[in-house]
C-alpha cells in the first residue's frame, strides 16, 4: 500500500471549509499546524515593522488512489486557482507506522475502488 501526504497552506478562515471537503473527498484524517508566512506579494509593514500573514498548514496521509480527487477538493474549495489564496502540494512517504490497525480497511477500500 502507497501512501503521499497532501499538504496546503491557506488563511484560517477558511481551514474548517477545506478540511471538510478533503474528508469529503476521502481524506480521514488531518493535522492543521498554525504558522505565519508571507508569499510572493509584498510583505506589509507597521511602524518599520514586516506583518507576516497568519497561515495554518493542512496535512493529509492519504492512499496513493485516492490524491487527485482530495487534491482537486482542496483545490476548489480553498479558491487556490486565486492568486494570495494559498498552495497545495503532495509529498511521496517512504515508509508508515502506526496505521498497522487500520491496514485491512485500507486494502478493502482500494480493492473495491478498482471493482
Amino acid at each position: 500500500m502507497k501512501f503521499k501526504i497532501i499538504m496546503a497552506m491557506i488563511r484560517p478562515a477558511i481551514t474548517e471549509k477545506v478540511v471538510n471537503a478533503a474528508r469529503g473527498a476521502g481524506a480521514t484524517g488531518d493535522v492543521v499546524i498554525s504558522g505565519r508566512g508571507s508569499g510572493s506579494h509584498e510583505s506589509k509593514s507597521f511602524f518599520g515593522l514586516t506583518i507576516q500573514d497568519q497561515t495554518e498548514i493542512l496535512m493529509f496521509l492519504v492512499e496513493e488512489h485516492a490524491v487527485d480527487t482530495i487534491l482537486e477538493a482542496i483545490k476548489i474549495s480553498g479558491e487556490l486557482d486565486e492568486p494570495g489564496r494559498g498552495i497545495a502540494f503532495v509529498l511521496n512517504v517512504e515508509k508508515v507506522a502506526g496505521l498497522e490497525s487500520q491496514m485491512e480497511k485500507f486494502k478493502e477500500q482500494a480493492k473495491s475502488k478498482y471493482l
